[in-house]
């Protein structure tokens, strides 16, 4: 009898790899099909019974319905065969049986192509040990087809399906050869999951008290109307909170930093090294360490929902009003990890297969409002706009909120043109796993935002502190200059003046807006810098008492407008780089985000001083 070839199917992160190198001893051959860089995986094994068995590691799946091209090539093999090979004689389709109610839809539809299989519950001491009970017997019956359990990483673990092959394959290859031009497939996919969820609650005995509350919250939050209103009550709360509750600590941290520039003012003598400590480093550094308290509470409140297992129900909230607009739906993680960085949310695009849908994320990332932006937002806020409430709500907090929903509504508005024209291709539903609700684990959410917040102090350490050391030489030099236009730093921002001043900046914003190309928030550091030069004693009250004696109102809206869009990150830049690795699309990023920006804030101005503000 000639050898027989079955392929090994699953959905990623199931165990595949582990069973594959298990059962041929890790020992197999690579190749890619014909126009594809796809690769499958070929082993030899030989079972307790003397049947000897080429087992083909397929890319993972969640069914028939490819999303890409080593799902589409998995799908062609598993029907038709492929580069002169006949398909598979059969299959064993390996689940993890933690997650039995979510992978036995894949079951069905691998059933459904009408070829023999073997159904694989693996990692079932896992499950075990979580409290989840299979009837296995059960499962089998309602399946049609055989089901064994199997702990992939121990030999002993394995032994059951060995034993399952021996006895299940023996008329798999005469069954094979008859049904060779057979591949039935039922597309009814919604049928398929009721069916799914029927089977699951006639097999699955009992689990855990937090899968079954998972599904009863998931009723609510994932419905189709209740579901979005909720992620907006959350998301506008947390705002709120920013504001609400960063208060009191930011008095104090900015209360410190005058204080200290005081004490450091009344020590040090007089002279250019007291002017660098008091007006270079303090007014500098303190201007953005201030905003700390917020910082801490937005993530604060983004690892908590990570951690609980809600952002990835946000993605599916929000997958169907990407793929509206064109955006791949694997899309929303990369653009939720955008509001801490941009970095690695443009890092991250990697997981989309679709080159032009990746490229689209890409594109977009910057305009999600990232946590460097939030010392900017503050600061303009806190000095503009009132502290008044709106009904029960603040209204800087409201502010605060429309800044976040423009950026996120140009994001989309965005996506949609683009691939409607430059990155036009098809689109990619989103199929991802959905974890258990629980609670953060104290230790790990501490120390995850101690990453964060250290990620803070370590640039305002680092890059802030030497920009505005840079800053104040090229402000306060040449020792001849009787005014800010005069120094360095004033001719530098002169040549921009000239270029900002139609959308309402002055000098004093075209020099900050230079060193803050660095990290947007060195612009905070700078506009403090250049403020407490110029301020002298007058400047004891803060930047924000400053930019209130020195902005008018529409040109801090103006300035608002203009972080909502500008690629004021030269790392962001250099990532873009080298991920397109292309200077032609980082040229078009910056381009086209310099001319939003220019457009909003010239806009915004000339609104805003229309109306009278």
């Amino acid at each position: 009898m000639s050898r027989l070839r079955i392929a090994l199917v699953g959905a990623p992160n199931s165990g595949k790899s582990t069973l594959f190198n298990g059962l041929t001893g890790g020992r197999a051959k690579v190749a890619n099909y014909s126009g594809v860089t796809v690769e499958t995986r070929t082993g030899q094994l030989q079972t307790p019974g003397g049947a000897g068995i080429d087992l083909i590691d397929l890319p993972g799946i969640y069914g028939l319905k490819a999303r890409s091209t080593d799902e589409r090539i998995a799908i062609d093999l598993l029907c038709n065969g492929r580069d002169g090979e006949a398909p598979p004689d059969g299959m064993l389709v390996l689940i993890d049986a933690a997650h039995l109610r979510t992978h036995l839809h894949t079951v069905l539809q691998m059933r459904a192509i009408g070829r023999p299989m073997i159904v694989v519950l693996n990692m079932i001491d896992l499950a075990e040990r979580d409290g989840l009970k299979i009837d296995v017997e059960r499962l089998q019956t309602e399946l049609g087809v055989p089901v064994v359990t199997s702990r992939a990483t121990r030999a002993t673990g394995r032994a059951d399906l060995l034993a399952c092959i021996d006895r299940e394959t023996a008329g798999w290859q005469a069954r094979s050869a008859a049904d060779s031009t057979v591949c039935t497939i039922d597309t009814d996919l919604s049928a398929m999951q009721r069916e799914a969820r029927g089977i699951a609650d006639k097999a699955i005995l009992f689990e855990p008290v937090m899968n079954r509350l998972t599904r009863q919250i998931d009723q609510f939050v994932l419905h189709p109307v209740a579901g979005p209103i909720i992620l907006a009550a959350l998301l506008f709360f947390m705002f709120q909170a920013v504001y609400s509750w960063s208060g009191p600590f930011m008095d104090a941290l900015e209360a410190g930093a005058a204080g200290l520039g005081q004490l450091a003012g009344q020590w040090l003598p007089a002279g250019w090294f007291h002017d660098l400590i008091v007006d270079g480093i303090i007014a500098g550094v303190g201007s953005v360490v201030v905003f700390l308290p917020q910082i801490v509470i937005l993530f604060l409140f983004i690892l908590a929902l990570e951690a609980s297992g809600y952002m990835a129900r946000a993605a599916v909230l929000m997958d169907e009003l990407m793929l509206r607009v064109g955006l791949n739906g694997r899309a929303f993680i990369p653009l939720l990890s955008s509001f801490a960085c941009a970095i690695p949310g443009i890092m991250s695009a990697r997981t989309i297969d679709n080159e032009r849908d990746r490229l689209t994320t890409i594109m977009v990332a910057p305009l999600m409002t990232c946590s460097a932006r939030l010392p900017v937002y503050t600061l303009i806020i806190g000095a503009f706009i009132p502290p008044d409430t709106v009904g029960v709500f603040n209204l800087q907090g409201i502010v605060m909120f429309g800044l976040y929903l423009t950026g996120v509504v140009s994001a989309v508005t965005v996506a949609f043109i683009l691939k409607r024209t430059v990155t036009k291709g098809s689109n990619q539903v989103l199929i991802m796993e959905l974890p258990t609700y629980k609670l953060p684990n104290p230790r790990d959410f501490l120390l995850s935002l101690w990453g964060h917040v250290s990620a803070f102090l370590k640039r305002a350490g680092t890059i802030i502190l030497t920009t505005s050391i840079i800053l104040w030489f090229l402000a306060s030099y040449p020792a001849s200059a009787t005014s800010l236009r005069e120094s360095y730093a004033g001719m530098i921002g002169s040549v921009l003046e000239k270029l900002l001043a139609p959308i309402g900046f002055n000098l004093e914003i075209a020099i900050a807006l230079v060193p803050g190309m660095a990290a947007r928030e060195v612009a905070v550091g700078a506009l403090g810098t250049v403020y407490a030069i110029q301020g002298g004693e007058e400047n004891v009250e803060g930047l924000a008492a400053a930019l209130q004696g020195a902005w008018s109102l529409p040109t801090a809206l103006a300035f608002l407008a203009w972080y909502v869009f500008a690629p004021q990150c030269f790392a962001t830049l250099a990532t873009a780089r080298r991920e397109t690795n292309s200077w032609a699309w980082t040229g078009f990023m910056f381009a086209y985000l310099m001319t939003l920006a220019y457009i909003a804030a010239g806009a915004t101005f000339h609104i805003a001083s229309w109306v009278g503000l």
